[in-house]
């Protein structure tokens, strides 16, 4: 089958090129903890500009026409970003389900990537955002079940923000669930939040899927969100997302902090 040039399978050297977009991106990385063992597990790779932009800069340069090349040119530079930096981490990496037409041919510049980079692919982890408006569930579960016969792990980011509902997560199954910061924000103060985040991690159990919260700011958001049950978290309290750098942790100021 022959697809039109607007999607054509491009190849790793073809993302880094940017010549398609019109301009550079970049990367900036953001530590995700366990705080149990007290380390970093995987660093999430955020899309920048040239001149380290912030993301709404570039998502404003996004159309239809160059939404495909973007998605596959931020997941080859993430990689090779993360491989270039030393990153021996899980490497979190943000996609688009509209922009993958077919799971098994879109996958191949990742692939060509990881290889020539010497980045372990069964540390890829790929997430999509919960606002990201999904057009057909059914697309995104076998893009799901695509990537996991590959050995890549799934998320869902933003959960409590868009599309996804409980029902959303049995069908789905990912391997991360990642709370929204309108969740977090706050969480000591708010009960009903509390009890949403409880039903969310039940179902999660259930079905085998670790639960992530992100934007935490504060020691009392972590401290009731351990009390939850939690230990996986991400947010500024713990390290902001450094311009092609993986932000270190102060985990022993912290734990100072939290005693």
């Amino acid at each position: 089958m022959d697809f039109p040039d607007s999607i054509k399978q491009q190849t790793c050297m073809d993302c880094l090129s940017g010549q398609s977009l019109g301009f550079e991106i970049r990367m900036a990385f953001q530590p995700i903890v366990d705080w149990d063992k007290k380390r970093v597990i995987s660093y999430e790779a955020l899309v920048r500009g040239p001149e380290g932009e912030g993301a709404g800069w570039v998502f404003e340069r996004i159309n239809e026409d160059n939404r495909y090349y973007f998605d596959q040119a931020c997941r080859v530079k993430a990689i090779e970003t993360a491989a270039r930096l030393g990153c021996d981490t899980y490497l979190n990496i943000n996609f688009l389900p509209n922009a993958v037409y077919n799971p098994e041919t879109c996958i191949k510049a990742t692939i060509e990537a990881a290889d020539l980079y010497h980045f372990d692919m069964t540390k890829l982890i790929f997430e999509v955002t919960e606002s990201e408006q999904i057009l057909d569930k059914n697309h995104l579960q076998d893009i799901f079940s695509s990537y996991s016969k590959r050995g890549f792990k799934t998320a869902i980011d933003d959960y409590g923000s868009g599309f996804a509902r409980l029902d959303w997560l049995t069908d789905l199954r990912p391997d991360i669930l990642k709370l929204d910061m309108e969740l977090v924000r706050d969480i000591e103060l708010h009960p009903a939040k509390q009890d949403v985040i409880v039903e969310v991690m039940q179902q999660c159990h259930l079905q085998g899927t670790q639960v992530l919260a992100e934007g935490v700011e504060t020691k009392e958001e972590l401290k009731c969100l351990r009390g939850l049950g939690l230990n996986l978290f991400q947010g500024y309290y713990f390290a902001k997302p450094e311009l092609e750098a993986l932000a270190a942790v102060p985990f022993e100021k912290l734990l100072a902090e939290c005693d």
